[in-house]
């Protein structure tokens, strides 16, 4: 992620927002936005939106710099599993289904690998083995509570100072000097050169194929941020292999472009349902640059980082794009209400989920304007996206901060936007062959105050796949036989397992229910027959 990225000098507000206001007014709801002012008044919140079956609800963990886990250095290993655990607890009772967690982010791995060395991240001395399997325990621990694994990488940043020889001995950029780039103060992979590409791909593959996570996911850090006045010093490296381009920029997209389809066309070889998806820097192009850009005035992702994001989802590279929608609505340089709807055109029709990435880090920070100060700015970035359909959920920066939620941010949309359960997303090249057997659910009233309790067993007589959550629908009357999941209220989505149990706390005395059974890919079985509570 990238909280200090540019977003360029300003300019009028970006054209092209009415058509989004009007549908939201349509809806009933009314807001004025106005280009960002000191002390500006925030439009008011919008009210609830329409339900959903489905929707991407994810959290990052960034691991780089101790952002989010773990906290510091040299906490010994039960420390750091506790830490982690406490993450998933709080991510499960704040309603997540996803976590997508940072394991390589500076050429480094969370797992013991055989090509990287062990992160100073952990012990504060890279390589140094911190005594267990920190990707191992956390995908564990993440599934026991129903959610799903994204493995978070960063496919070229070495390291966060640019002296190799600060780096362990026997490190891969120590020993292939050719591979690298010092540039900023970091030192990088070059992009240009095809065995330094090849093998950040092998480092990488190695832990989508030995560790049983959901999917794999890339920052938006590709070639890196320019440094004002200093270009990215790659001119040998496109003497070598430039390939007879003219147009270093040029060259430069088509080195990430390969990365991109490489990297998707090998994790859907090595673990077929991994998704592969991709969190950008949220401009891709001015409208003022090309035509086909967003009404901003902002750094653009396609001639800075060349990152051709428009057509990775156009060309159906990837599963999901997540643009990182950093900003308010109505910043006139890079308006939310101007890039939501454009994202949502790019992806129209492609196949490729859009979700959006979310700045719940600057609700409250000092020195944000005064949109992020009010509490309200992420309900009014949900209740926009809720008039485009084909947004699929959103993603929050970072864990940290959705802890501190320092104005009530993050709570008061989750009491707007998130009040219903969902399943997680699914992708139509994933929704086929055979579901798992529908469970059996007994439900009684027990304890003195006749809380209705649901015990849930997972279907096909054991030795079959185990259900990864389980989906609870309520009845206001029997549902008959064969229950209509459209006829009932989807009540909660629990962790699965052989048995699982829920209460439900606000049951209506007369009531039936009906339970799936979810895989990992959050495609729900048939429902069970039909229980109502006996005493």
């Amino acid at each position: 992620m990238s909280p200090k990225s540019p977003i360029g000098s300003p300019r009028r507000p970006a054209p092209g927002r009415r058509t989004v206001l009007a549908a939201i007014a349509a809806a009933g709801c009314a807001t004025t936005l106005r280009p960002a002012t000191a002390h500006a008044a925030a439009p008011p919140v919008l009210s609830v939106p329409r339900s959903v079956p489905r929707q991407m609800r994810g959290m990052w963990i960034a691991s780089v710099a101790n952002i989010d886990w773990p906290s510091r250095t040299g906490l010994d290993p039960a420390a750091q599993r506790a830490e982690f655990v406490r993450l998933a607890d709080e991510a499960l009772a704040s309603g997540f289904n996803a976590l997508f967690v940072q394991i390589r982010p500076t050429a480094d791995a969370f797992w013991p690998s055989p090509f990287e060395p062990w992160p100073q991240w952990l012990s504060g001395s890279q390589g140094q083995d911190p005594g267990y399997d920190p990707l191992a325990f956390m995908v564990e621990t993440a599934h026991a509570r129903g959610l799903a694994f994204h493995a978070w990488f960063n496919p070229y940043r070495v390291s966060m100072q640019s002296d190799p020889s600060a780096l362990v001995p026997g490190h891969p950029a120590r020993v292939h000097p050719e591979w690298t780039v010092a540039y900023g103060g970091k030192l990088y992979y070059d992009p240009g050169v095809p065995a330094a590409r090849r093998f950040c791909q092998a480092a990488m593959l190695d832990a989508v194929r030995r560790y049983d996570i959901d999917g794999v996911h890339f920052d938006d850090y590709f070639y890196p941020y320019p440094v004002a006045g200093s270009d990215f010093p790659d001119d040998e490296t496109f003497r070598a292999h430039g390939d007879g381009y003219t147009d270093k920029n040029a060259w430069r997209r088509h080195n990430v472009d390969l990365m991109v389809r490489e990297m998707r066309d090998a994790v859907r070889a090595v673990r077929p349902t991994a998704l592969f998806g991709i969190s950008p820097f949220g401009v891709w192009r001015n409208a003022t640059t090309d035509p086909r850009g967003s009404g901003t005035a902002a750094f653009q992702s396609y001639d800075g980082l060349h990152a051709d994001t428009r057509s990775w989802v156009r060309q159906g590279w990837l599963d999901y794009i997540a643009p990182q929608l950093y900003w308010h609505i109505g910043l006139p340089v890079a308006d939310y209400a101007a890039l939501a709807p454009w994202w949502a055109e790019v992806a129209r029709g492609t196949g490729t989920e859009l979700w959006i990435g979310q700045a719940v880090y600057k609700s409250g920070t000092p020195g944000q304007p005064a949109a992020w100060q009010d509490g309200k700015e992420l309900t009014r970035h949900l209740t926009l996206n809720s008039t485009l359909p084909e947004i699929g959920g959103d993603l929050f920066f970072s864990a940290k901060d959705v802890r501190a939620d320092r104005v009530g941010d993050f709570a008061a949309m989750r009491l707007a936007h998130w009040g219903r359960p969902v399943l997680g997303p699914l992708p139509a090249r994933l929704d086929r062959g055979p579901l798992l057997p529908r469970p059996t659910v007994e439900v009684r009233r027990e304890g003195h105050d006749g809380a209705t309790v649901l015990r849930v067993t997972a279907g096909g007589h054991g030795g079959g796949r185990i259900p990864f959550r389980y989906a609870i629908h309520r009845y206001p009357g029997h549902p008959g036989r064969h229950p209509d999941a459209g006829a009932g209220s989807l009540i909660a989505v629990i962790p699965g397992g052989i048995q699982a149990v829920h209460h439900d706390t606000d049951a209506p005395a007369e009531c039936w229910y009906a339970v799936s059974s979810v895989d990992r890919l959050q495609r729900g079985s048939r429902l069970s027959r039909p229980a109502s509570p006996r005493p």
